[in-house]
C-alpha cells in the first residue's frame, strides 16, 4: 500500500510501499478512548475551566475538530462496527472511589494529568454520540493507557481479538500510550488520525508521525473501512 507521506517519520522517510494490511474482521475490535463529557463537550468539565482561566480562545480550534472532524468520523466507524456486528470496546478515565483514592499517582498530581472522575459522574459518560451499548466494554482507567492498570488486554485476548483500531484523544496522551500498550503486547493495530485530536495539530500530526509503522497503522476512517472491507 502507498503510504501517507504526511506521517512518516525519518526511519521510513525512503520507504516508498508497505505491505497490505491483512485482517480478520471478526477478530478486530475497534477502541475509543476517552471521548467523555468531561473533556468534549463546550458547555461542561474542561470547556468552564478554561473559560474561568481565560484560556479558552486557545482550546477553541480543538473542540472545532472535536465537532466538525472527530465526532463524525467516530460515530461512522462505530456504525460501520455495529452493523457488521465486529466488537465495540471503550475506554474511559474514571475511578471507583467517590475521594479518588483508587487513581494512580500521576491523575493524584497537580497540574494537566490532575483529575478526579467517579465512575458514575456525568463527566465519565461517554458523549451521547458514542454511548456503549448493552453488551459493549467499558474499561475504567486512572492512568494514560487503556492497557495499563486495567484487564483490556485480558479480555481481547480471551475474545480472540488480533487487531485493535484505536480512536479518540487526546493524540498525544492516552492514545498514543494505548497504542504502544497494545503493540507491545503483540496486537495489531490501526489507528484513526482523523478520528482523535490533540490540543493543537502540531502536537497530533507529530505523535503519529512518530508511531506510524513502528507501532501501528495511521489511516483515516475512510482508508480503514476500505482495509476491513477488502478483508471480509
Amino acid at each position: 500500500m502507498k503510504p501517507n507521506e504526511k506521517y512518516l517519520s525519518f526511519y521510513y522517510k525512503t520507504v516508498k510501499e508497505f505491505p497490505e494490511i491483512k485482517l480478520n474482521p471478526q477478530k478486530t475490535a475497534l477502541l475509543i478512548v476517552d471521548m467523555q463529557n468531561e473533556f468534549v463537550l463546550r458547555d461542561f468539565g474542561e470547556a468552564l475551566t478554561f473559560k474561568e482561566m481565560g484560556e479558552w480562545e486557545r482550546w477553541i480550534p480543538f473542540h472545532d475538530r472535536l465537532d466538525d472532524v472527530v465526532i463524525p468520523n467516530n460515530k461512522k466507524l462505530l456504525d460501520f462496527f455495529r452493523e457488521n456486528s465486529m466488537p465495540v470496546t471503550f475506554g474511559r478515565i474514571a475511578c471507583l472511589r467517590e475521594d479518588g483514592e483508587d487513581r494512580s499517582p500521576v491523575q493524584k498530581s497537580e497540574g494537566w494529568n490532575g483529575m478526579l472522575l467517579h465512575v458514575d459522574s456525568f463527566g465519565a459518560q461517554m458523549i451521547d454520540e458514542l454511548t456503549p451499548l448493552p453488551g459493549e466494554i467499558v474499561v475504567n482507567k486512572t492512568t494514560d493507557s487503556v492497557t495499563t492498570g486495567t484487564n483490556y488486554l485480558n479480555l481481547i485476548r480471551n475474545m480472540g481479538i488480533e487487531t485493535v483500531v484505536v480512536t479518540g484523544i487526546v493524540t498525544d496522551q492516552c492514545v498514543a500510550s494505548t497504542v504502544r500498550g497494545l503493540a507491545d503486547d503483540g496486537f495489531n493495530v490501526i489507528c484513526v488520525e482523523d478520528c482523535c485530536a490533540a490540543p493543537d495539530m502540531e502536537l497530533h500530526d507529530t505523535e503519529l508521525k512518530i508511531m506510524n509503522v513502528i507501532y501501528c497503522n495511521v489511516l483515516s476512517t475512510e482508508e480503514t473501512i476500505s482495509v476491513i472491507e477488502k478483508n471480509m
